[in-house]
């Protein structure tokens, strides 16, 4: 399925508890995240969602206009299965029309600044591409 606007972009209503829930306790890069450059249209006066469900999962950050979802990987998704569970929701959402774009919490923590410069040369290509 291609998400758009007539399907409400993926939204899965199923999920909504647990996003509910997974909003009031986010992690703590996402949480930074949030806070210094995707909430209040802060990144280029592009509007994300937190912990969005599109499709079967639940996307730590979600930009409908862009069709971007942006991932904040903590040190579990280093283990197999939980690396093979990432890649089998980086397809799925790439074969909806999303761009995928995962960064780690060491990442958003520890270089926040260069993250969000990464985040604009991403829209930056977005933009022109399309």
């Amino acid at each position: 399925m291609k998400a758009n606007k007539s399907n409400l972009y993926g939204y899965n209503n199923k999920l909504q508890p647990l996003a509910n829930k997974l909003r009031k306790n986010m992690t703590k890069a996402e949480a930074c995240l949030w806070k210094y450059a995707l909430s209040a249209r802060k990144l280029q006066g592009h509007q994300f969602r937190r912990q969005r469900p599109v499709l079967n999962y639940i996307a730590d950050f979600m930009c409908k206009e862009l069709m971007l979802i942006i991932e904040v990987d903590g040190i579990t998704h280093h283990f197999d299965e939980t690396a093979v569970k990432d890649e089998k929701k980086t397809k799925d959402l790439q074969e909806a029309g999303f761009k995928i774009v995962r960064l780690t919490d060491d990442e958003v923590l520890n270089n926040i600044n260069g993250v969000v410069q990464y985040l604009e040369n991403v829209i930056a290509e977005i933009e022109r591409s399309g």
